[in-house]
């Protein structure tokens, strides 16, 4: 009985998880599509009203122009009396030109559905009302059509209309229900009265409706026939519970009665045992039918009962009904190659099961042939089972839909495929890719390193990756290589937190550093695709001999672009370093301290300082 209790939650679920992810999976596809074409059109209603707006002020100018006049202002009236007309007109235009767009979307969108109490559509939002967008408008409507339902002291004389020319108000009490304008009505292609009226009438209906589905007393009623529905289901599972248990037991107390081997001369195909668990495998799986039928049908007839559920229990039919009616109807304009294949099929598989039953005879010695072995059996039926299965897809492969080619070319293509996949390198390369795929080193498009080639990823396959490298070379790498190497990727932390672009300059001690940092600073702030922020940043890299080696940093997020950025950056420090008098050398000379001046940079030296004489000894030789 808990395999029963198991089975019932599994049938139970699974259709329904099944159906509303589909359904979601389908309407949030739906509904993003919908919502991009109603923010197009919105966009555009609010400039056709604004148009209209600003044409109904001007209007009222004029006519209080109009009503200054004197009568005998006849020009000036007729003037006046011309550009009224002429924005009645423009205001026409407007409004069939909102009527078009309304029919063009009609066909492309679907609406935001207001539910009921009862999860039944009642009708649907195409367009805004203010900062509401249709959706929240209808979510908006939804809650508030729960809150009345909810409330148990629901009066239906506090329900009240406000209708104006442009816009129709529903109010229980003080509290907005919901408002219509005239794009609604011209969505709906009716009046705005008439469409308010109907959109209230649906939903006191659905209220009033909704509190009389859930009274107490017909929540009582569906109760119990829910409770008579679940006694039934188990009353007859138990039927055929004991049905089924009477029926083996009387079998096999008469099997020795009713079964007789089934045997060929001196050879037994079949014992009355065998014969005997044939009947239980086949009674065990009626059985199981049986039950799965049953319980189906207690889930449907349970689900019809209460209103929420009326939807999923369509569903459960339907979910047996649709592909029961596409199966049988394939099958009947089918069925003429369909017999042929199935005997083919049953045919070779009850042959096989023979050759399969000879064998093990022969492997356990109830059955010797002259001159074969008992330990050639299963090898032996390993290779006639194979041979056979090929000999069936020779067979049913002419009956198969779309077999219009020769069976032989088919043949032949099959061994090709075959001798190809046993390639050595071929399955390496694929089980590369395999790994590689899981690994995720690298997507299409980032700039990479692999060993010496740097490029872009154009493709990746199970055999190869292909790479573009900057100077449009297209470069393939088996994926073997790709594994055994290392993979260098520029682009996947640059998306996020930006690549690093560095360059060095090796300057004299001479120049001020804070000078340099100044001029790389300044040169990577006018490169473009350096990013502002994070801000870049100067490293002494070395204190060599000679020189000081400086190096630029700079974030960018422009990865394919690199080495264009290079070359920017090294223009601009160039530019930057000449403006600032500083030359771009890596200086290598001797310092004579006699007469020379310090290299220490003059900010650090004292105000007084001045290069020191050069010190000349002169030795005379003693001429005499």
């Amino acid at each position: 009985m808990n395999i029963l209790k198991q089975l019932w939650i599994l049938i139970f679920f699974l259709p329904a998880i099944f159906e509303i992810s589909a359904q979601q999976i389908k309407n949030n596809n739906v509904n993003d599509s919908s919502a991009n074409v109603i923010s197009d059109f919105s966009a555009l209603i609010e400039d056709m009203e604004q148009q209209m707006m600003a044409d109904s002020i001007q209007k009222e100018e004029l006519r209080a122009k109009l009503h200054s006049l004197k009568s005998t202002d006849n020009l000036q009236i007729k003037e006046l009396q011309l550009r009224l007309k002429e924005i009645e007109d423009k205001e026409n235009r407007i409004k069939e030109e909102k009527i078009q767009q309304i029919k063009f979307l009609k066909n492309n969108v679907t609406g935001y559905p207001v539910i009921g109490v009862l999860n039944d559509t009642l009708f649907r939002f195409y367009s805004k009302r203010g900062e509401l967008s249709a959706n929240d408008r209808a979510v908006f409507l939804t809650k508030k059509i729960r809150e009345l339902y909810d409330n148990d002291f629901l009066i239906i004389d506090s329900f009240k209309i406000v209708d104006t020319k442009n816009s129709f108000t529903f109010l229980y009490d003080s509290t907005i229900i919901f408002s219509l304008n005239e794009l609604d009505a011209l969505w709906h292609d009716k009046n705005l009265s008439e469409l308010g009226n109907e959109f209230r009438t649906r939903i006191t209906d659905s209220i009033f409706k909704a509190k009389k589905e859930y009274s107490l007393s017909k929540i009582l009623v569906r109760i119990g026939l829910v409770i008579l529905i679940i006694t039934l289901t188990w009353f007859f599972i138990w039927l055929i519970r004991y049905g089924n248990n009477k029926l083996i037991n009387t079998i096999g107390n008469k099997k020795e009665k009713w079964l007789k081997k089934l045997a060929y001369k001196d050879y037994t195909f079949l014992n009355e045992e065998q014969e005997y668990q044939g009947i239980l495998f086949l009674t065990k799986l009626l059985r199981w039918f049986v039950y799965i039928v049953l319980i189906y049908i207690s889930l449907s007839a349970i689900f019809s009962i209460f209103p929420f559920t009326r939807g999923w229990a369509d569903k459960l039919i339907q979910l047996i009904l649709s592909p029961l009616k596409t199966i049988f109807i394939s099958i009947w304009n089918y069925l003429p190659n369909l017999f042929s294949i199935l005997a083919i099929y049953f045919v070779m598989r009850y042959f096989i099961k023979f050759v399969n039953y000879i064998f093990t005879e022969i492997e356990s010695e109830k059955l010797k042939l002259s001159g074969f072995h008992a330990d050639w059996a299963m090898p032996t039926f390993s290779i006639i089972k194979f041979l056979l299965y090929a000999f069936m897809f020779v067979l049913i492969f002419p009956f198969l839909p779309g077999s219009d080619s020769n069976i032989f070319k088919g043949v032949s293509v099959f061994i090709g495929v075959l001798f190809s996949l046993g390639s050595t390198s071929a399955i390496a390369n694929v089980v590369a890719g395999l790994v590689i795929t899981y690994m995720r080193p690298f997507k299409i498009g980032d700039r990479i390193k692999i060993g010496d080639i740097t490029g872009d990823v154009i493709e990746k396959s199970l055999l190869v990756t292909r790479v573009k490298t900057p100077k449009n070379e297209e470069v393939t790498i088996p994926n073997s290589a790709v594994l055994s190497g290392n993979t260098t990727n520029y682009s996947s932390i640059a998306r996020t937190e930006g690549l690093i672009i560095h360059t060095t300059v090796t300057i004299g001690y001479d120049v001020p550093w804070k000078n340099m940092y100044q001029a790389l600073l300044n040169a990577a702030d006018r490169t473009s695709h350096i990013l502002k922020d994070p801000k870049p940043f100067v490293l002494q890299t070395s204190l060599d001999d000679f020189y000081v080696a400086y190096q630029i940093n700079g974030f960018t997020k422009e990865t394919n672009r690199h080495n264009r950025i290079y070359s920017d950056l090294h223009q601009h420090i160039q530019d930057c370093c000449n403006e600032l008098g500083i030359e771009i050398l890596s200086p290598h000379y001797r310092a004579g301290r006699d007469g020379n001046a310090t290299t220490i940079p003059a900010d650090y030296l004292p105000g007084d300082y001045k290069a020191p004489c050069f010190k000349v000894n002169i030795e005379k030789d003693n001429i005499f």
